[in-house]
């Protein structure tokens, strides 16, 4: 693997909730606007759902060479981006499903991405998002 900072994509049934996660990891990370950040929401035509082809524009586009980690709000959505690493030339090299979160592990991959941590490192740091208690 070569360089680079990791790039993080962020899978949503919502072209809205995507971008706005998205936009809320970048602002919180304090990461600057090169940050490898994508949404990928909604149908190509704005609807409620999962496009292959978003997802797939999506990691093209923040891939650095580090890697690219791919969090997920709903099933379906997990089934696409899984059928996409299945096919094997969707999605850039080096690219994961991680099992976070969907917002908590978007800040926290988004913070760990920024900070210049490996695909390993983003990968645990959105996971670990699972034992954040709020009360």
């Amino acid at each position: 693997m070569a360089g680079g900072t990791v790039g993080i994509v962020l899978v949503s049934h919502s072209r809205e909730v995507a971008d706005s996660a998205a936009a809320l990891a970048v602002a919180l990370a304090g990461a600057g606007p090169d940050t490898p950040v994508a949404a990928a929401g909604g149908t190509p035509d704005g609807g409620l759902g999962t496009s292959s082809e978003l997802i797939a524009g999506a990691a093209a586009a923040v891939d650095r060479g580090a890697g690219v980690a791919v969090l997920v709000d709903l099933g379906s959505a997990v089934l696409t981006v899984k059928a996409l690493l299945a096919e094997g030339d969707e999605l850039p090299p080096d690219t994961r499903l991680v099992d976070a979160p969907f917002l908590e592990g978007a800040i926290a991959a988004v913070v760990t991405a920024s900070a210049g941590g490996g695909l390993d490192a983003v990968e645990a740091a959105a996971s670990e998002a699972y034992g954040y208690r709020k009360v």
